[in-house]
Order: structure tokens, then sequence, then C-alpha cells
């Protein structure tokens, strides 16, 4: 664990007495739309190539950020400089990879891309294994819900099938795994995770375009492109099985895959031997890659507090840059998704440096979000900051491009008094908090300041205003025009469509950017730390 010295955060509150005592814990300053779109406008430039890991344009972004944080004042988060090592490893699956099935008597070999896509998170060129066949339900152990379809079966050095998302709802159990909401273990995250935990020896999760929320396409793109992975860690196989060709696989093992989906909704279901046989062989491209996070502090003022910190954090990394050949636009540019937030946290710290708050504030561009908020784990893991003092984690992601809002979107705040703080900021800000709606996709898990509530921190990401079903969301101004932009986002979603433009209204990311501000200097100010709700799954963590 490296920290910034008390030396070096003295000699720096001792160069600016008169702001730390005018300004600690009385004001909070205002965050300018210039620089904001200015840092904007260049990080979603073609010249950052996407900000991609493990590529030259996330060199790029790196160096700019950091020397942007010497600029404005920042102090160097990771000893004397402002980068985080972060060291992963990067896989490309090759064409000569496959994986077939002994099953009922013959062979079935699924078609790499079409039926089957998969990765080697082991750090390993060349995976070679034979393996039992089980399927695992949801491939869920979660104590809380008196829940485990790992029970009785040893899963060690076996390849799991499993279903995504989680357990539904039932009249009887109406906020069963939340409800309508999706829950952690209903990710695929998690779903390779617990498997690791447990020893398998590889996961295949079957795709259907309900169940994963987006079509096959999502995860055959995905996967065909180098995934990464911190070093070390990972499944020898991970990967999707499309939803037919696990179809004919139940039938030719003798099970009905149906019926089995349906005996997993029922609590006590109990993994099934398939009884078939997979002979796996992974030829992966491999090579080790060092991403780094970008850290910069804040000394707080008071002579106890400021040995306690509020993190702002907003990743700095998108897709990168694909081969130009037959391609009119290759560089995914990432604009809003993330070049906006990384460029609020600039924008904040250019006045937060000139205002200290009572408690540390720090400023914190992780890499890798994309990958699977990597860059987060690793600083959960090896903190610039002790945990058990950090009071809370603040994310910008994808922000506000299309105008000033009367609602500010907290969704996750409310599983601890962080929703508080926020009504209170709201309200002095004349804004609303957005009313909650269903969780559907998980967005809660997957984003980094989920990195942090896991480790015990109380985190969530600040956004505009949230739709709701029925598709309604108040601008202060051309209310029918803005809604469609915000709404038409999806299409450039991940895409190279995902550009800037000048003609975008930024009134409302200063908004944004502003109360997430101010959020922070309610927190850093405040006499105690937050904390979390009382029976909350997350507030269980020992810091």
């Amino acid at each position: 664990m490296r920290r910034v010295s008390a030396l070096a955060i003295g000699l720096v509150l001792a160069s600016q007495p008169a702001l730390a005592q005018k300004h600690g814990a009385t004001s909070t300053p205002t965050v300018a739309e210039a620089p904001l779109r200015a840092h904007l406008s260049f990080l979603a430039d073609d010249m950052l190539e996407g900000r991609g890991t493990g590529q030259r344009g996330g060199e790029l972004a790196v160096r700019y950020l950091e020397t942007q944080a010497a600029a404005i004042g920042l102090l160097p988060g990771v000893g004397k400089v402002y980068r985080q090592s972060v060291n992963m490893v990067g896989t490309k699956t090759l064409s000569t990879s496959a994986v077939s099935f002994d099953v009922g008597g013959k062979t079935m070999s699924p078609q790499l891309g079409k039926e089957i896509v998969f990765n080697n998170a082991s750090g390993k060129s060349r995976v070679r294994f034979d393996a039992p066949v089980l399927f695992v339900g949801y491939g869920i152990s979660a104590d809380d819900e008196n829940w485990d379809d790992y029970k009785g079966v040893d899963v060690k050095g076996k390849l799991l099938i499993m279903m995504v998302n989680d357990p539904k709802p039932t009249a009887a159990e109406p906020d069963r795994f939340g409800g309508k909401s999706l829950t952690y273990p209903g990710r695929w995250m998690y779903k390779y995770e617990e498997a690791l935990r447990r020893g398998a020896a590889g996961v295949l999760l079957i795709h259907t375009t309900e169940s994963a929320s987006y079509p096959w396409s999502v995860p055959a793109n995905g996967m065909s492109k180098e995934q990464f992975h911190l070093a070390g860690e990972g499944n020898a196989l991970q990967g999707w099985l499309q939803e037919e060709t696990a179809r004919a696989l139940f039938a030719a093992a003798g099970q009905d895959l149906d019926a089995l989906r349906a005996k997993a909704e029922v609590r006590g279901f109990k993994a099934v031997d398939l009884k078939a046989h997979a002979r796996v062989a992974v030829d992966s491209a491999i090579r080790p890659v060092e991403q780094f996070n970008v850290v910069g502090i804040v000394p707080g003022t008071d002579a106890r507090l400021k040995e306690q910190a509020v993190i702002y954090s907003a990743h700095w990394d998108h897709l990168g840059i694909d081969s130009a050949e037959g391609k009119p636009d290759h560089i995914w540019n990432g604009a809003v998704d993330n070049a906006s937030g990384s460029a609020a946290l600039l924008a904040m710290a250019q006045v937060a440096v000139r205002q200290p708050a009572r408690r540390t504030q720090i400023f914190l561009w992780p890499c890798a979000e994309e990958q699977g908020l990597i860059g987060s784990l690793g600083y959960v893991r090896d903190p610039v900051w002790p945990l058990a003092k950090t009071a809370a984690d603040l994310n910008l992601d994808s922000m506000n491009f299309v105008g000033l809002t009367r609602d500010i979107g907290v969704a996750g705040a409310e599983r601890s008094s962080l929703h508080a703080s926020a009504a209170k900021v709201a309200k002095a800000m004349g804004l609303r908090l957005a009313p909650p709606i269903p969780d559907l996709g998980g967005a809660y898990f997957r984003a980094d300041h989920f990195n942090f509530a896991k480790a015990g921190v109380p985190a969530f990401n600040v956004g505009s205003a949230v739709f709701s079903g029925d598709g309604s969301f108040e601008f202060d101004h051309e209310h029918g025009a803005s809604n469609a932009k915000m709404v038409g986002f999806k299409d450039h979603y991940h895409q190279v469509s995902d550009e800037y433009n000048p003609a975008w209204d930024l009134r409302g990311m200063v908004q944004q950017a502003q109360f997430t501000l101010n959020l922070g200097y309610e927190v850093a100010n405040a006499a105690t730390m937050p904390t979390w709700n009382k029976g909350d799954p997350l507030g269980k963590v020992k810091r």
C-alpha cells in the first residue's frame, strides 16, 4: 500500500493557509464549462485513438491526465507520481481453438463465433483439458437468499454450464433477488468469479437475447477481440454458448433445457451431471500489459479529519482503435463514455484545489473499466488511501450532454446515508432526486464505484436524470428534443459514433459535475463518515 506522506500533505497546506482557513468548511467552488469542454474535446479526439487498454491512445490519455493534474495543482497520489500501476494480461483467442462435447454416443463441435465464444483467462498461451460437464442452474451461492446452486457438488476441474441473471421473483417472494432489479449474483462477472473460487475448469453461460439484454453479436464481437484480466486471475475457459446449441447439447444428454431451467428457479435445485465430456483446446496470443490509474489529491484542512478521504472517480478508457482495413471509421472515441466523466473530474479538481475541504479529496481516473472494472479493482486491492478511512466514492460515467435538467440520478445512494446527503445537496441546488426505478440491467454493478462498495466503502454512480418507464424526463428547455437525444444515445453506446459534437449543450454536464462536487464537500465537511443502511448486504463488509 502506497500512501501520500503526512509531510507532503503538510507542505501543501502550509503553502495555502489562507485558503484553507477561509474555505475549508464553508463554501463549495464553482465548476466552469470552458475547461470541461476543452478537456472533453481533447480526450475524445481521434488523436487519442479511443483511449484503448494496452494501446497507444491509452498511454496518451494517461499522459494528458497526469500533466493536467500537475498543472491544476493536485498532489501526486502515488508517492511522487500520479500513476498507479495495474498489471494485467491481454489475451486474444486464436482461430485454432475449439471446444467439443462427447455426449450420447456422438461428438458435438460448436462453431467458434457462431455457436460458442470463449476466452482463456488463465494467462497461459496453450490450454488443454478434458472435463465432465455440469449444469449448475444460475451458478449462485447466496446465504442472504438461502440459495446455493453448488450445494452438495464438487465442481473442481469440471466445466460448468449456467444461466445468466438471477432467480425470478414469485408471488410468494416478490422481492426475491431484488424483485425486478438485477442483483450482483445475476451478473456474468459474479458467475465467473464464483466458479473460479470453487476450482471449476471453465464456465459457459447460456445466451438468450432476453436474459442477457443484448443479442448474440455482443459477446461474439467482444470475445473476438483482445480481453484483459488481472495477472493470474481467471478461469482457463470462460465464455458463452448460443441457446440453440445448448438445447441440442442437453437433448443429446437426455435432458430438456427448458425443464431444467424451470427446476433451477426453485430453491434447493441440485446441479445436474449431463453425462457429457468436454474436450477443450484454447490457443491464445498472450501479452503482459501494464496500465495506469491516475490519482491526484487535495489534502484536507482539519487536523483530525484530513486522515479521511472522499474519492471522485471516472474511468479514462474506452474501446480504442481497430485495424483500419475496410472500415471508414475505426476509432471508438468514447466521447460520452467516458471522456465526459474524465473531463468533468479535471474541471472539478481545478476549482477544488483552491478551496480544500476538511477531509482530503482524491481524484481518481481508473484504467480498464471497459474490460471489467479492472483499474478500480486494482485500486481497492492496493489503495492509495486506507479503505477504512475512505468516506465515499462518487463516480461519474457517461454524463448528460443535452442540457439542464430538474432531476439528478442517485441510484444506489439509497443503500447508505449518502442518499440523505444527496437529497440535502439537491434541494440546495433546486434539483429533485430522480425517482427510483427497477435496475433491470444491474447498472449499479457495472461501474467502477461497485468495487469500492464491495470493499465496504459507500459508493454510487452520480447520474443525470433517470428515465422512468414511460420515458418521462424533465429538462429546463427543449424538453422533447433533449429527451430524444438522451434516449437516442443507446444507438451510439459502444459504437464508433460516440463522438464529441461542439454543438452539445454542456450546461447539464456542468450541473451534474457541480452536484457531484457539492456532494463531495458535504461528505468531506461532515462530522462523521457515511454509513451503510442496516441490512444492506454491502454493509456487511468489514473495512
